[in-house]
């Protein structure tokens, strides 16, 4: 299975108001704690009755905190390593393009990649930073559109 298809077939589960209420509270519980500590822990209530506490460093409290605000929000959430290589029909996947057009973008310097033998591959960071270059791009052009069609005196 490729990797962009187990990214895809992870989702939160819906969450009621009242689990929604709970991670609310849970995130501003650990933000709090990080504001008035440098480390914390975490104790666990289990349905067996038992409490076993946790130390967490500070950076992964920060980011359960991160976590617990994304799902309280309702936003998607996808962890994956940062080391992680995308092949060329994953990419095109993930930008919403297709694979020939990211070949292009490749071969032209615009995407960075390496070769496995025959194969291209992209790093997450790199594909990161294209498709945020790539929306940059887009909201400039956008808005030069925006800009003329306001300098014709067609408001929509």
């Amino acid at each position: 299975m490729r990797t962009i298809d187990r990214a895809r077939e992870v989702s939160s589960p819906p969450l009621s108001p009242k689990d929604k209420e709970m991670v609310r509270v849970a995130q501003r519980c650990i933000m709090a704690a990080l504001d008035h500590s440098r480390a914390a822990s975490i104790t666990l209530t289990t349905d067996t009755g038992e409490h076993p506490t946790v130390e967490v460093p500070p950076a992964a409290l920060k980011l359960i905190g991160q976590l617990l605000g994304a799902m309280s929000e309702g936003r998607p959430i996808v962890l994956m390593p940062t080391e992680q290589e995308f092949t060329t029909v994953e990419a095109a996947n993930f930008l919403n393009v297709s694979r020939p057009f990211v070949i292009k973008e490749m071969e032209s310097g615009r995407l960075p990649h390496r070769k496995v033998g025959s194969h291209r591959r992209i790093a997450l960071e790199d594909l990161l930073a294209y498709a945020q270059q790539m929306r940059a791009s887009q909201a400039g052009a956008l808005e030069r559109l925006a800009d003329n069609a306001r300098e014709l005196g067609l408001d929509y």
